[in-house]
């Protein structure tokens, strides 16, 4: 028989606020975590008897002495009580990740995709749930992401690299073929939700993350919250204007930041130097090596880089900006460019940017997806204490 998992979205009010701090910062003491509530530690202790015996939260680490002297541990959640799995579709292939509820990966999946249509993608995808599902004693919810509109967090309205162009109610279809309930996201916003909960932003209420890729995406974080909107998707950062003499983009801006950034775009302008077709990964390559037609597009690339961070930290005054994506390796092979081009636009008396630079895979991709299904869970007993309310 299937274990069933300790419940989460029956819980409402301060034991929710108790589950949710410690699935964020746990393990935590009791003290601590009457501290960052306003409770006192025996509101704690006795919110907290029933999570425990219910087995969501756990007792971790060695014993440590509470105000009244009697022995205590600190609360961590069991992460292995619920799994998740998150799928990222690109226009080739979909990347699949079982993960627990801290969006730790334990096992990984990756298929081609059949055809690009919904049937087809859907039929991919619930192959992949299916293998990874087999490795957990209970699947809890489904998380997708893939580039492009999902306002609802239901229907995509737009895919590009999928070529849909007109609504395609994916998450309706996915609980049908998986028996999961489903989120679908964009996948810049689902990657920005994993960083703020489980990755390098996970103490930090404003930060930007920045993405270079086949495309360039941007996903900001305020006041603890995603910036959300139905241009999400829409590719808005991609055409922002970095180098007026710069190359022209697909849709005829010059020197914006797809001409500048995406991958496709720095490998065709090497490309007509070279006269051959010619891989990313050899640009950067070549670059580091000094060659003179390689050298100068990654070092334009990478000060173009540098301006687009100049801009968001400038725009949005946060202090963290993470540059991740798999064409990232720019900001590595060409850092000085990069350095200098974000000093020239920031003012010398702002706030000093903390800049992280992350290599990222496409199953990093999907546990942005699963990341996403989490949030969605956990959350969703709060709001519907909130409607309730209302």
């Amino acid at each position: 028989m299937t274990a069933i998992p300790p419940p989460w979205t029956r819980l409402t009010g301060t034991a929710h606020a108790i589950a949710l701090e410690v699935l964020l910062r746990g393990p935590l003491p009791r003290s601590e975590l009457a501290r960052r509530l306003g409770l006192s530690a025996a509101s704690v202790t006795r919110l907290a008897k029933p999570l425990l015996d219910s087995g969501l939260l756990v007792e971790e680490g060695p014993s440590q002495q509470s105000r009244t002297g009697r022995p205590t541990r600190p609360l961590d959640i069991a992460p292995s009580s619920h799994h998740f799995i998150g799928v990222k579709v690109t226009g080739e292939d979909a990347h699949a990740v079982l993960t627990t509820l801290r969006a730790e990966v334990i096992a990984s999946r990756r298929s081609d995709l059949t055809g690009k249509d919904p049937e087809s993608v859907v039929a991919t995808v619930a192959g992949l749930v299916a293998e990874l599902a087999s490795a957990a004693p209970h699947v809890t919810a489904l998380g997708l992401s893939l580039g492009g509109q999902v306002p609802d967090h239901r229907t995509v309205v737009a895919a590009p690299f999928l070529e849909w162009t007109e609504d395609v109610a994916l998450g309706a279809l996915l609980e049908d073929a998986t028996g999961l309930p489903t989120v679908v996201e964009n996948d810049l916003l689902a990657l920005t939700r994993a960083e703020h909960w489980f990755g390098a932003a996970r103490d930090h209420d404003r930060f930007a993350v920045l993405t270079t890729g086949v495309s360039v995406g941007y996903g900001l974080v305020v006041h603890g919250a995603v910036v959300d909107s139905p241009d999400a998707g829409v590719g808005l950062v991609g055409h922002f204007p970095l180098d007026p003499f710069g190359p022209m983009c697909p849709e005829g801006h010059r020197g914006c930041a797809s001409a500048m950034l995406a991958m496709p775009s720095v490998c065709a302008t090497v490309a007509v130097g070279l006269q051959r077709p010619v891989t990313y990964e050899e640009c950067l390559d070549l670059a580091a090596a000094g060659h003179p037609v390689a050298g100068p597009v990654i070092t334009a690339s990478a000060r173009a880089l540098g301006r687009l961070v100049a801009a968001v930290a400038n725009l949005t005054m946060t202090p963290l900006v993470i540059l991740t994506g798999e064409g990232i390796r720019l900001a590595e092979v060409a850092r000085p460019a990069l350095d200098e081009a974000l000093r020239q636009d920031r003012s010398p008396r702002a706030v000093p940017l903390s800049l992280e630079v992350q290599a990222v895979d496409f199953s990093q991709w999907a546990r942005g997806a699963a990341a996403t299904a989490v949030q969605d869970y956990v959350l969703s007993g709060a709001a519907e204490e909130s409607t309730a309310a209302e």
